[in-house]
């Protein structure tokens, strides 16, 4: 699977989270063929857990997946730049690559605010591809915020 059709199933599972309240975030693992580990999206809100971001519910069910916790090999797609929280659990999975579709110039810490998933005092560094149908994640969140805001 190419990272604009991961990024496709992605933005499928962010359309799912304001049925449970939260912000359209979604997350897809590939495994090292580029098949479905686990897809998901953000569950604050439902779950009553802040750390409940679609990066790391991915994470979580990627390493329950594989009955591992290293991920080497597999591919994070997320509709959004992870911010600090996200990216550190990012490093600390090991997974090979990050492919992301809209920057976030509040949050980000994949290349705007910060830069964790690159910081060379850490010891994982995975290639991160950004920009992935940024538009379309971009014009998501936009959408729902402005909905909220109404």
């Amino acid at each position: 699977m190419d990272d604009d059709e991961a990024m496709g199933l992605a933005l499928a599972q962010a359309r799912l989270a304001p049925q449970v309240n939260d912000v359209p975030i979604g997350a897809v693992v590939l495994d090292e063929r580029g098949a479905v580990v686990v897809a998901t999206h953000n569950r604050r809100e439902v779950d009553g857990d802040p750390t409940a971001h679609a990066e790391i519910l991915a994470l979580r069910g990627a390493g329950l997946a594989r009955g591992r916790w290293h991920l080497g090999g597999c591919t994070l797609v997320v509709t959004l730049e992870p911010c600090t929280m996200c990216a550190g659990a990012i490093v600390l999975s090991r997974v090979d690559r990050v492919v992301f579709g809209a920057w976030d110039p509040k949050a980000g810490a994949a290349g705007s605010v910060s830069d964790v998933v690159a910081d060379p005092r850490l010891n994982h560094r995975p290639v991160v591809t950004s920009g992935v149908r940024a538009d379309e994640c971009g014009r998501l969140l936009k959408d729902f915020f402005a909905a909220r805001r109404r």
